[in-house]
């Protein structure tokens, strides 16, 4: 398994973002690896609690059943990729969903090791979108300035990094570091993908910049309805799967071998039916690690995000 290599220059381990809502979304699970016959699992804030719960049940069946020494899987939902990377490195969680930057971020910093890259609607990669009301007057990245524009987590790829990015193509100046609105132009907020979209759609916010995945209609092949696109980044790979540095060799390779030799009923959802609204947002796995997503920390190192990128 590879783990530690080098990412951001100098990314710091100090004062990870958002850290105080990590309380009352992890602060029950164990200090202990899963060898207390406990497997800690932490969702991704991607989409609404209850949503996932559904979603994520047979994984949850899946860990207790196929790892010997576990009777228990307790599955969180974190509050956000700082809470999830905090949660690995001391411990208190054994294995976790996180965005590509977070998850590279967590290696940097011995915080997390990657051990699966997921694959969905055909492709190892995803989208990253800024996208505006369908009967707005914008209709360039340029006008944003003086906005208010929506983000997913400050740490999410497709849902902070690149849109960040894309507005820094456009001639706009952006935030010092994601989290923090100093040095932007515009007015930056920050949540999780779905309450990004909900902003847009209420009003709040005169543009979102979020995964695609969050607005696209599959079954159309289109934006939903009542969205149009302001710019697009392609060929991000998708979310990993990430463990505690502190699980053992063995423990980290029957989590992976949990999810690899996996049915496909493990993608079912709740009902145990397939192609129903509880279906788990992928449908397969395979092995990653740190290189997988250096394309990603290319594209913070462009935005100048370094040393003291996470740091209140």
């Amino acid at each position: 398994m590879v783990n530690r290599r080098t990412f951001i220059k100098s990314a710091s381990t100090a004062g990870l973002v958002g850290l105080s809502g990590m309380a009352g979304c992890i602060g029950t699970f164990g200090k202990q690896a899963y060898k207390d016959g406990k497997v800690k699992f932490l969702m991704s804030p991607t989409e609404p609690q209850e949503q996932m719960m559904a979603q994520y049940t047979p994984i949850k069946k899946r860990l207790n059943n196929y790892i010997d020494a576990v009777d228990t899987v307790n599955m969180k939902y974190a509050s956000d990729y700082s809470a999830t990377l905090t949660a690995l490195d001391s411990g208190t969680a054994d294995v976790a969903e996180s965005g590509p930057f977070a998850a590279a971020l967590g290696v940097k910093n011995d915080r997390a090791d990657i051990i699966l890259q997921r694959h969905a609607y055909g492709t190892w990669t995803y989208y990253s979108v800024i996208i505006t009301r369908e009967d707005s007057d914008i209709s360039s990245l340029k006008e944003l300035k003086g906005k208010t524009v929506a983000f997913a987590d400050p740490l999410s790829a497709s849902g902070s990094l690149y849109p960040l990015y894309m507005l820094k193509q456009a001639g706009l100046s952006i935030p010092e570091s994601p989290g923090d609105p100093k040095g932007a132009d515009f007015t930056p907020k920050w949540s999780t993908h779905d309450k990004a979209y909900n902003a847009l759609k209420s009003g709040q916010a005169d543009a979102a910049g979020v995964g695609r995945f969050i607005v696209w209609d599959y079954d159309a092949d289109d934006y939903v309805k009542g969205v149009k696109e302001l710019d697009i980044r392609s060929e991000i790979p998708r979310a990993p799967i990430m463990v505690s540095p502190k699980l053992s060799d063995d423990e980290k390779e029957k989590i992976t071998k949990a999810f690899t030799k996996a049915p496909d009923e493990m993608y079912y959802g709740a009902d145990g039916k397939q192609d129903t609204d509880d279906d788990i947002w992928f449908d397969g796995v395979k092995k990653a690690d740190a290189s997988t997503y250096q394309p990603v920390v290319e594209v913070a190192n462009k935005l100048g995000y370094g040393e003291d990128i996470f740091k209140n």
